[in-house]
């Protein structure tokens, strides 16, 4: 898992937590281009944080992000956006009073042009999302609010996806139907970092897995090789 420039995402050295707690101790970590990368661990090990750090809702205190090869460990959110990144918070987070297609219509404030036809494409995607369009996106079930925060995640054309807990608080049924989008995602070749607590259904579509532990990366290596790793089995899939 050397570097180089074909990278979607390059993480060297990130130090980064809330005030004097530091919650993250120097991550190496890299998204290869059109790779689905799983970062698994245990609660509080610091999964969200460093998803927070590479979005740029915090700020790293010591090392580098770079977005295909460019630093922008600097960057404001806003400006991490702009340059084709775009997360999927944790807890889904949608505007709740406003109708699914306006929720939709919020995610492409970056990439105005040709969005009715991207939002054809979502509505496709998640044809429930098109059926409820109307509704209020409060009125939507988690896993169906789930869908639209991944949908407006992608109708700024993402160069990069963060998801952030996909499955959390899902029916196993639903859970399936979440992985089974990322899952073609994946196939479409967008690149994603994925952090989830299933680590199981994480790793079993992903290319590529890390393991955190308290704030540093315990094991990394191919996916595969992760779920059959008896360390792995014991700690983190209940074998």
């Amino acid at each position: 898992m050397s570097g180089n420039g074909g990278n979607a995402l390059e993480v060297r050295g990130l130090v980064a937590g809330y005030g004097r707690i530091e919650a993250l101790h120097g991550i190496d970590l890299e998204v290869g281009a059109g790779q689905l990368v799983a970062l698994v661990g245990a609660n509080g090990a610091g999964k969200t944080t460093l998803l927070r750090a590479v979005s740029g809702l915090i700020k790293g205190s010591q090392g580098g992000v770079r977005l295909f090869g460019r630093d922008i460990a600097g960057d404001s959110a806003d400006a991490r956006v702009r340059a084709g990144l775009s997360q999927v918070l944790e807890g889904r987070q949608v505007f709740g009073p406003m109708s699914v297609q306006d929720n939709l219509l919020m995610g492409s404030y970056t990439r105005p042009e040709g969005r009715e036809g991207r939002l054809e494409a979502m509505y496709a995607l998640f044809p429930v999302l098109k059926d409820k369009r109307l509704l209020a996106a409060g009125t939507l079930s988690g896993g169906q609010q789930q869908m639209l925060a991944m949908a407006r995640a992608l109708m700024s054309q993402p160069k990069l996806l963060l998801l952030d807990e996909p499955s959390m608080g899902l029916a196993p049924l639903l859970v399936r139907e979440i992985f089974a989008v990322i899952a073609r995602l994946k196939a479409e070749g967008i690149p994603i970092l994925l952090v989830e607590q299933n680590a199981h259904a994480a790793l079993s579509v992903a290319d590529v897995g890390y393991v955190l532990e308290t704030g540093r990366i315990a094991f990394g290596g191919p996916a595969g090789e992760l779920l059959r790793d008896e360390r792995i089995k014991a700690a983190y899939l209940g074998l």
